[in-house]
């Protein structure tokens, strides 16, 4: 957060007043998107900014809190405190002067909590007079160092023995805003010049993706509303790449499985002519689908079904090629959603293991022979990438890794971990993902 990025729509009192109830929620295991969602429209915007560097630094402002406070505050109290606290220790310096930061930090208590807001002032004065021991001793912990839950950053270590650190930093990153241009309509290139008229600098990167300098509001993007571009991270964009690249024919019958909110539905489509079936259990964020393909005047079939259970929605009629974008940790998109990191836990790992085998296997005899099926997850975690691949070649013969275009595996959020794909070097990372193309192999025989 800079200056220039400051939330300013209502007073900061109000604002972290609101942080604190997204910080006690998260604690509580509901996501940032479904609070903020409920918070007042004229607070959001101001509220998600200042939530999302609490998000960040939440294990810095947990160890903070615990050396000032070794007994726990009331939960809101401490969600107030901890937002407080992560704003007055950013990297870089804190957005806000101290004064300011801890007088509306007092302001915030006194309108909801009026007998906490002595209290609250003691804690922050305390935290500003003795900031470079404390922070020194919270560096020491390595909560306070990594920004992530112990077994987080075991599994990293365990999975990435030599990449760990720095992806544990760059997980407390802002992400890069990245557009796809609509294959239908122009070129990356072409869009670069498009900002640049509008005043908006950019630089195209590989296949139709587009790199921002610095986020804008989707209002001001060229075209935005007319689907000539959308936005999705380019590593996420190689999926629909991957899929077309065999290539797929003209009236191709695909299936979309787990396809909500629709980026890599509508990527497809607009590098084929293909008949397509999007599927998604949850029917509201299937409408999300639905409102993606219009924008950009495109058409899909879909449908409200569990993708592990095709008894129950499958015709029959083999499909060409099947997407999986299977749920998962999204231990790989941490940047963009700093709170899934304090809402999983080491069981989930585990339970998402499991799910997303039932789905290979359930898709699997949905395939035609020499058809081909992309598995993804936006996870950094072996068990929910090549772990998960590896297990399943061994369940099914007839299952092999496509020989071309290469798979790329995992791809971790790092800027030297682009693969084949080279992009400018000023772009920085690409969100984390993992990326297998399966291919059946053509003695199947259907059941």
């Amino acid at each position: 957060m800079t200056d220039a990025t400051r939330p300013a729509s209502l007073p900061l009192a109000v604002l972290l007043g609101h942080t604190a109830d997204a910080i006690s929620a998260v604690r509580g295991g509901t996501s940032l998107n479904d609070v903020l969602a409920r918070c007042p429209a004229e607070a959001r915007p101001g509220t998600q900014a200042l939530a999302f560097h609490a998000m960040r630094w939440l294990g810095a402002a947990e160890v903070v809190r615990r050396s000032l406070v070794p007994k726990t505050p009331p939960p809101r109290i401490d969600a107030l405190l901890l937002g407080a606290l992560a704003l007055l220790w950013p990297p870089g310096g804190p957005p806000y002067a101290d004064h300011v930061l801890v007088d509306q930090a007092v302001s915030a208590a006194r309108r909801r909590w009026p007998a906490s807001a002595s209290f609250v002032n003691a804690v922050l004065r305390r935290f500003v007079r003795e900031r470079e021991s404390v922070v020194a001793a919270a560096l020491n912990d390595p909560l306070g160092r990594w920004n992530h839950p112990a077994w987080w950053l075991e599994r990293l270590r365990r999975d990435w023995p030599g990449e760990w650190e720095a992806i544990a930093d760059a997980d407390n990153a802002h992400p890069p805003m990245t557009l796809r241009v609509n294959a239908r309509r122009s070129t990356a290139a072409a869009y670069v010049a498009r900002l640049a008229a509008a005043g908006i600098e950019a630089e195209a990167g590989p296949g139709h993706a587009v790199r921002l300098s610095r986020p804008v509001a989707v209002a001001r993007l060229p075209g935005f509303a007319e689907g000539e571009v959308s936005v999705q991270d380019a590593a996420a964009q190689r999926a629909a790449e991957l899929l077309a690249a065999a290539p797929l024919a003209p009236g191709a019958h695909v299936l979309d499985a787990c396809a909500a909110p629709g980026g890599k539905t509508a990527h497809l489509l607009e590098l084929a002519d293909l008949d397509l079936l999007a599927i998604d259990r949850d029917p509201a964020r299937l409408a999300r689908v639905d409102e993606t393909l219009a924008r950009l005047g495109l058409r899909a079939r879909t449908l409200a079904a569990d993708a592990a259970d095709p008894p129950a929605w499958w015709d029959g009629r083999h499909f060409d090629a099947i997407l999986l974008d299977a749920p998962c940790s999204a231990s790989g998109i941490v940047r963009r959603h700093p709170d899934v990191r304090w809402l999983r836990r080491a069981s989930d790992i585990a339970v998402l293991a499991r799910t997303q085998a039932r789905l290979l296997d359930a898709l699997w005899p949905l395939l035609a022979p020499e058809g081909r099926l992309l598995y993804c997850t936006c996870s950094l975690f072996r068990a929910e990438g090549q772990e998960q691949i590896d297990a399943f070649l061994q369940r099914q013969g007839d299952a092999v890794i496509a020989a071309s275009p290469p798979s790329p595996g995992h791809l971790l959020p790092l800027p030297d971990n682009r693969q084949a794909r080279p992009a400018p070097a000023s772009s920085g990372a690409d969100d984390g993902f993992f990326l297998t193309l399966i291919e059946k192999n053509r003695d199947h025989k259907h059941p």
